[in-house]
């Protein structure tokens, strides 16, 4: 089964319904599988002096406060439909992250029936049980969790009925460093919980989702934007169309690579097999009735004779039949040489 790709377009709409549109646009035309905004009230999401990470600091007025910052930010409950309605008609999955029980609630009436929680929110009780009230697939981000958080956000989903439930392993900064990744911690979360797995990446560039897609991810999702100079807090870290279209390349040619696990000659090398490999021949003229020996028969390419795992056999037979130097020596249809 392939992976699922997710296009985080997360707020690099920038508050814009044509930029999104256009979002959606170069998401299907790359080959994503789903694009993927977030949905909120910033009334309901901090308090007026919130501050801001540091990495939005970087990419966004260090002056202004959280708040103002995502207040431009919010798509209405009208901007949501038209969205589905375009994700419908390029025929792309349309995602959202709800982060907050309206939210939540007006995805699921606008008929979706996989809800994205953001890493944020995994100890966020009452909302996660509100969420796993609506029956719907939940896919759970893990950042800055331990085992034992995200053990208690499992419980509380399946225990209060979301219908079905994928982890994503996360590290939650932007860029976040290559050797904090702890990318088997993925594996970790599969065997602890038996659940499907996949990952939420924010590294720069573009091998460590290609590298949990080798470890077994389910789903990848990655930022996405259509140019990282645009201003806002999430453009630098997002990837552009063309690599994140290399991601996908990436990602597929690693599926198509990792097979079934059968150890077999695969059709495209059984051909070389009598390129690449050796035979039993003769290193001097041997008479028909003499005897083969280490002194008259050697071992080299190419491989349509006798196999060389036949050496210490065929040492002291006797051949049936005159050879010249440098021949290679074969059964006939009696299992004779």
């Amino acid at each position: 089964m392939s992976c699922f790709i997710i296009a985080e377009a997360g707020v690099n709409h920038n508050g814009s319904l044509e930029l999104a549109k256009q979002l959606i646009v170069e998401a299907k035309r790359i080959g994503a599988d789903a694009v993927k905004f977030q949905s909120f009230k910033a009334d309901k999401l901090v308090t007026k002096n919130a501050i801001k990470a540091d990495y939005q600091k970087l990419t966004s007025d260090p002056n202004e406060s959280q708040y103002s910052m995502i207040k431009q930010l919010e798509l209405s409950e009208s901007d949501h439909q038209v969205l589905l309605d375009f994700c419908t008609k390029e025929e792309i999955q349309f995602l959202s992250s709800p982060f907050d029980e309206e939210s939540a609630k007006m995805l699921i009436q606008m008929g979706l029936d996989v809800l994205k929680i953001p890493s944020g929110e995994i100890t966020n009780t009452p909302f996660l049980k509100y969420i796993a009230n609506l029956k719907c697939r939940v896919i759970l981000s893990t950042g800055m969790s331990t085992i034992g958080e995200v053990e208690d956000a499992v419980d509380v989903l399946l225990n209060n009925g979301a219908t079905e439930l994928t982890l994503l392993h996360c590290v939650t900064e932007y860029p976040a460093p290559y050797d904090q990744i702890n990318l088997k911690a993925m594996l970790t979360l599969k065997t602890a919980f038996g659940l499907k797995v996949g990952y939420s990446d924010h590294t720069e560039g573009i091998e460590i989702p290609i590298a949990a897609v080798a470890l077994g991810a389910a789903i990848i999702e990655k930022h996405f934007t259509l140019d990282k100079n645009l201003p806002g807090p999430d453009h630098k870290a997002s990837l552009n169309p063309e690599e994140f279209g290399q991601m996908i390349r990436g990602i597929r040619n690693v599926e198509a690579a990792l097979g079934d696990g059968i150890k077999k000659p695969m059709n495209c090398e059984i051909a070389n097999r009598k390129i690449g490999r050796k035979s039993i021949v003769t290193s001097s003229e041997i008479r028909a009735g003499e005897r083969f020996s280490a002194a008259n028969i050697s071992i080299k390419r190419p491989g349509n004779g006798l196999s060389p795992k036949f050496f210490d056999w065929i040492i002291g037979k006797y051949s049936t039949r005159h050879y010249e130097k440098d021949e290679i020596i074969q059964f006939d249809n009696n299992g004779d040489t």
